[in-house]
């Protein structure tokens, strides 16, 4: 294997950036052997708001299980989606 890595170019935005990753392979810039892992605790997921429409005994439900458990309602949706998803 070729040891002579080739620079990493300078990139005016992350879009030049992410387009010259998506047809260049990183091997030839990065030595991945020498990589380490790295924790990044702060980092949070985006997040999309989206609409659902859900029948008022349903949502009238979903609240009253909150409001028992003290987290906000729409919190404890994502919780149980996320089980539900992780179960299936």
């Amino acid at each position: 294997m070729n040891n002579q890595l080739k620079p990493i170019p300078k990139f005016t935005t992350e879009a030049e950036e992410r387009a010259f990753w998506n047809k260049e392979d990183s091997t030839a810039y990065v030595d991945w052997k020498k990589a380490q892992k790295v924790v990044l605790p702060n980092l949070k997921p985006t997040t999309k708001t989206i609409s659902l429409r859900l029948p008022q005994h349903l949502l009238d439900s979903i609240k009253a299980a909150a409001n028992s458990r003290d987290v906000p309602y729409q919190s404890l949706i994502k919780v149980w989606l996320q089980e539900k998803l992780h179960n299936h």
